[in-house]
C-alpha cells in the first residue's frame, strides 16, 4: 500500500503541527549539513588516498 499524494500532504502537515516550522527548518539544516561534511570528508579521503599512490610510486622508482 503506497501512500498518495494525499496521504503525504496528511502525514507533512501532521508533522508541520506537531513540531512546528521552525524546529522542521532546524533539523533540514542539521541534516543538509550532515551532508556537506559527508561530502567533504568522501574528497578529502580521496585526495588522501592518491597523495599516497603517488609516494608509493616515488618509493618505488627510488628503489630502482
Amino acid at each position: 500500500m503506497n501512500p498518495g499524494p494525499w496521504g503525504i500532504l496528511i502525514i507533512a502537515v501532521a508533522a508541520l503541527l506537531l513540531f512546528g516550522r521552525g524546529k522542521i527548518a532546524g533539523m533540514m539544516g542539521e541534516v543538509a549539513s550532515g551532508i556537506k561534511a559527508f561530502r567533504k570528508g568522501m574528497t578529502d579521503d580521496e585526495k588522501q588516498v592518491a597523495e599516497i599512490d603517488v609516494k608509493k610510486e616515488e618509493a618505488e622508482k627510488d628503489k630502482s
